[in-house]
């Protein structure tokens, strides 16, 4: 495994990690995901995955993460 590997697993195991804590402690208000907060998360999971393509990859995750700052704003007003 080069480094470049092992960065990526351990941020997809991290994500992983929060996604299951996420869904543990919120099971109390069962509140739905919203498609932009979907579609954030699936940009930084697919971000993850190309790391063939370093800069389209890290794009893709920063385009994942200005759309779940977004989904928070636009949460936080209602």
């Amino acid at each position: 495994m080069t480094g470049n590997q092992v960065y990526i697993l351990v941020a997809i195991l991290g994500l992983a990690i929060i996604a299951l804590l996420f869904f543990l402690f919120s099971r109390k208000s069962q509140k739905k995901l919203t498609p932009l907060a979907g579609l954030a998360f699936g940009l930084v999971m697919a971000g993850l995955f190309i790391s063939e393509n370093q800069v389209f990859g890290y794009s893709l995750i920063a385009v994942g993460i200005i759309l779940s700052v977004i989904d928070a704003v636009t949460k936080g007003k209602r």
